[in-house]
């Protein structure tokens, strides 16, 4: 399973105009190639009469999914330099449209790629930019005699505290980074004197956003 990696929060659009032309801006997630195509039907369906729908996606853990479409733009004009923009942020599992309705002015090869390397830019900063981080769900059993103290120390940590089960013992369940697993584990050991039984439960990612 891949640990830290960037990605869209989700859908995000966004309008520029240069030279008259519009260029609308569509983003989303997408973690499989069907979901990418699905998306940019959906805004070719949206904007059927506009000049163009270009678009660009980049999926799987290691991008080895990776298309651009100019759509009627000179080639590598447009989608090529979509993809690029997701490229050098990094980003994995997202899909951009951009629809363009022609104002009368033409750009030159060089304006296009400024323009839809702009317009793409916009969008996500619409869509939101977020660190996926891989975190382990640690289950810390212990007696209902360190409850107080497990729980406070905790919560006045940087761990994030899921739920408490209260059974014939107490389960407290905590969001840890998968890469300070060990640290935590080492410090539940020390507060509770030793006293606490530490497991792994499961593994999930959490967002940040990305400023």
């Amino acid at each position: 399973m891949r640990e830290n990696y960037l990605t869209v929060k989700g859908y995000g659009e966004s309008e520029i105009v240069i030279s008259k032309s519009r260029f609308l801006t569509y983003i989303e997630r997408a973690e499989t190639e069907e979901d990418a195509i699905s998306f940019i039907d959906r805004i070719k369906k949206m904007h059927h009469n506009a000049t163009h729908n270009c678009s660009a996606y980049i999926i799987g853990e290691h991008d080895n999914i990776q298309k651009a479409n100019d759509d009627g733009e000179p080639s590598g004009t447009a989608g090529v330099p979509m993809l690029e923009v997701l490229k050098k942020k990094g980003l994995k599992d997202t899909v951009v449209v951009v629809t363009r309705y022609f104002g009368g002015i033409k750009l030159g090869g060089g304006g296009l790629i400024r323009a839809y390397g702009k317009a793409t830019t916009e969008g996500l900063i619409a869509a939101q930019v977020v660190e996926c981080k891989l975190h382990h769900i640690m289950k810390v059993a212990i007696d209902y005699t360190w409850l107080g103290k497990v729980e406070n120390e905790v919560r006045g940590s940087s761990y994030s505290l899921e739920d408490i089960r209260y059974l014939e013992g107490v389960e407290i369940i905590v969001s840890v980074l998968k890469e300070e697993e060990e640290q935590f584990r080492s410090w539940m050991t020390e507060i509770t004197n030793g006293q606490a039984s530490i497991t792994f439960e499961d593994a999930h990612f959490i967002e940040f956003i990305v400023k």
